[in-house]
């Protein structure tokens, strides 16, 4: 508390003693070079007074700043000069209307103070009520996801062990591959996993630096065809050198996932298509596939870990954390990712700012 009483002394009465000063100083540049009329001076601490009220807490330092602007005016700008004479009958109405000015001033920027702080807290908590329910989806969405390559990757090994299968037999060969598949998949959300914690961590802040958008497609195409070798994506990007801050792991992590879910979620073997696009003050990263579409009645829930494609978590594996941790990265980039269907099948989009964004 004493703390706070000191932090809040040491920033109001600095500004008081400069408004003061300052005040001074102009109404001196007025009372020698423009007007000596008392009543012009007067405004000009009548303003002063105000901003002092304005920008510090309370009424204390509003009322002294008007009964020193009474005896400044007194003593510097009103006959007999450079003495103190309170002698006139307009004094004591003077002071008066300066103290009120200064207390309903003090009164309006001090209710005012406080309705933006209450604004504050209930941003603040708002916030915190959001990141709370994030937190809950991206554990639901885990806990499902993960669940499914277990269960299936538990119930291969089981029936190796159980039916006592020859290893090159073609039985057995299927299982280890579906064993295989589940793991490669389990660490692709491992993966996933680390690249929030990357975000959220520290101050959040993200080691960006210009990259060449060509280079970080070629990547990230690169991983995704050691993962589905016979799988065909078409890359059409601009003939010139794109240079864009980012944190190139995590783009390349984003682009994975959209690419890996039009491959596996679309139902269909056309080519998948990543179109990058130079834009006036962004680049476009367009992933475009030809085949069953999202569900309509839950795009407003793609992103927040919760979408469902319908199909049983049996046989196939959910898209919902991957694209929530897709919106993480790209906000986090000051970026924008939208998805919405095609005549054909879906698109997803996102965008990087092409400079640097400070928050």
């Amino acid at each position: 508390m004493n703390k706070n009483i000191n932090k809040q002394l040491l920033h109001d009465l600095p500004v008081t003693i400069s408004l003061l000063f300052l005040t001074t100083g102009l109404s001196f540049f007025l009372f020698f070079f423009i007007s000596k009329n008392p009543a012009n001076i007067i405004l000009f601490f009548i303003i002063g007074i105000i901003t002092v009220a304005r920008y510090t807490t309370g009424y204390f330092y509003g009322i002294i700043a008007s009964s020193l602007s009474i005896i400044i005016i007194n003593f510097f700008f009103t006959y007999p000069y450079f003495k103190l004479d309170f002698s006139f009958q307009d004094y004591p109405f003077t002071f008066i209307c300066m103290m009120a000015l200064s207390s309903v001033t003090s009164a309006a920027t001090t209710h005012l103070k406080q309705q933006t702080e209450i604004l504050a807290f209930h941003e603040k908590q708002l916030l915190e009520a959001e990141k709370e329910k994030m937190r809950a989806n991206l554990l639901r969405a885990v806990s499902h996801d993960f669940r499914t390559p277990l269960t299936s990757i538990l119930g291969s090994i089981s029936s190796i062990e159980s039916e006592e299968l020859v290893l090159d037999s073609p039985e057995c060969q299927e299982l280890i591959h579906n064993i295989h598949d589940d793991a490669s998949w389990l660490l692709s959300m491992v993966e996933n996993l680390l690249s929030i914690t990357r975000i959220q961590t520290g101050d959040s802040k993200l080691n960006t630096c210009p990259e060449i958008v060509d280079e970080v497609v070629a990547e990230s195409v690169t991983r995704l065809q050691k993962r589905f070798p016979d799988t065909a994506i078409h890359v059409t990007v601009p003939s010139e050198i794109l240079m864009v801050p980012m944190d190139a792991m995590l783009i390349e992590q984003v682009l994975l996932n959209l690419l890996e879910n039009a491959i596996t979620h679309s139902g269909s073997s056309k080519p998948v298509e990543l179109i990058v696009e130079n834009q006036p003050k962004d680049i476009c990263f367009r992933v475009i596939d030809y085949g069953i579409g999202l569900q309509e009645n839950q795009l407003g829930h793609l992103f927040d870990g919760t979408y469902s494609d319908g199909s049983s978590s049996d046989n196939r594996k959910g898209m919902g954390i991957g694209l929530s941790i897709c919106q993480t990265i790209i906000t986090a980039h000051h970026g924008t990712i939208t998805a919405q269907n095609h005549p054909e099948g879906a698109e997803f989009l996102f965008t990087l700012p092409k400079e640097e964004v400070y928050a």
